[in-house]
């Protein structure tokens, strides 16, 4: 994890440097310090932090500088790091202006140059914030933040495809987070609604309504074959692929798996699944598939994610899989374990709800995100059951509609 950041603002070199290396002496083994030496320079370095995912401290900026004074930049970096603490360096002149940024900036303390002797003028003053800072500190989430709405259709298939994927994230919503205000106003532009969702990753790199193929690279996920030729590729990477994968790369042939979204399929997506063989005491869907990812890797396999198969054929001895890309992958044989897909509900108003209330599949994402809410589930089969037992836990109420007269003739008895 980075320290976290004490930012120095002085237009004169000299000065910034000096100050630099006095706070470096005394700090450098708990904090990093940087130094800025203007005020425009120091609040893009600000953005740059906030998106990054590092925390700033403290902000020690000296008031007389040219085109923003130090009050004006501590100011505006309240809306970036509203906890940091903030000091001002002043000439005995500028008092007047100094305790007028204690009034309307929240200012935390101010300095007379020069601080010389730092050891009875400066680190006294800066201990004392930085002590009070860190009692409240907690350490900022080190993973790609999502900043979205909640009804929004392309929201919820972003934080399904992270989360298939088993990629960490952080769900921030534009309208009740007030960190999505901050990383909004620090990559410099409005939440307007064909922006969203943002997609901040930790890099601090901003992507502003990815596609899935772009957001899956860019998380570092294979999208593309990295062999001209397979002995084997699969298309569907549900537990029928994934073992598929497993067998064929144990036997040394080259294999290829290519999902459309995220491996593990419907079973994927169960909370817990207590009747699969191997596992006496239960596994959630998503831990069967990362285990069965890593056995098959392990020999050698690849796995494509976010490509869709659209088109099969012969060409020779070669078997030729189009991707919906335009790219092609060939082998000497393929093997399709597509699975199951949702059948639509053809009932009025459900179409246009989709993603935005209505959800097909129990995504683990969503689970927590029903506190105190009223779920309802419809089906009586096993991924209804086991989306009930784990929304059961987060909401106020779960209620389940079943066309059946009961449901012992769809749903496991240990579900019941």
């Amino acid at each position: 994890m980075n320290k976290p950041i004490l930012l120095t603002v002085d237009d004169d070199a000299a000065v910034s440097q000096a100050i630099t290396r006095t706070l470096r002496r005394h700090y450098a083994q708990r904090f990093r310090i940087l130094r800025a030496e203007s005020g425009s320079t120091a609040l893009e370095t600000l953005r740059e932090l906030k998106l990054s995912g590092d925390e700033t401290a403290l902000l020690l900026a000296d008031h007389r500088m040219p085109g923003m004074t130090g009050a004006e930049l501590l100011e505006q970096s309240i809306e970036l790091f509203p906890d940091a603490r903030r000091v001002l360096l002043t000439a005995y002149a500028d008092i007047d202006a100094a305790i007028h940024a204690i009034n309307v900036v929240g200012l935390d303390y101010y300095l007379l140059k020069p601080w010389d002797p730092p050891e009875e003028k400066l680190y006294p003053v800066l201990d004392d914030l930085l002590d009070d800072w860190l009692a409240h500190y907690e350490p900022p989430f080190e993973g790609v933040r999502v900043i979205g709405h909640r009804w929004s259709a392309r929201s919820h298939e972003v934080k399904d495809l992270l989360t298939g994927n088993q990629v960490p994230f952080r769900w921030l919503d534009v309208e009740s987070d007030a960190e999505a205000q901050q990383l909004l106003a620090a990559s410099g532009s409005p939440a307007a609604p064909e922006r969203l969702p943002v997609v901040v990753l930790t890099s601090g790199e901003v992507l502003e309504a990815p596609t899935n193929e772009d957001l899956a690279a860019r998380v570092g996920l294979l999208t593309r074959a990295e062999r001209p030729f397979y002995d084997l590729t699969i298309i569907g990477a549900g537990p029928a692929g994934l073992a598929a994968a497993v067998y064929g790369a144990s036997e040394g042939l080259r294999t290829v798996v290519v999902e459309c979204r995220a491996p593990g399929g419907q079973a994927g997506q169960s909370s817990r699944i207590e009747n699969y063989l191997g596992f006496p005491s239960g596994v959630s869907g998503s831990e069967l598939a990362r285990r069965a990812i890593t056995q098959a890797r392990r020999f050698g396999a690849e796995m494509v994610t976010v490509q869709e198969a659209c088109a099969l054929e012969a060409r020779g001895s070669a078997r030729v899989v189009r991707l919906a890309n335009g790219a092609e992958l060939s082998s000497h044989a393929v093997l399709i374990a597509t699975g199951v897909s949702y059948r639509r509900l053809d009932a009025p108003g459900f179409e246009e709800f989709v993603g935005r209330g209505v959800y097909y599949g129990a995504s683990l994402s969503e689970a927590q995100r029903m506190l105190d809410q009223d779920v309802y589930i419809i089906g009586g089969a096993n991924s209804a059951g086991q989306a009930a037992m784990n929304f059961s836990r987060h909401a106020s109420r779960v209620v389940m509609l079943v066309r059946g007269p009961s449901l012992t003739t769809s749903m496991s008895h240990y579900l019941i």
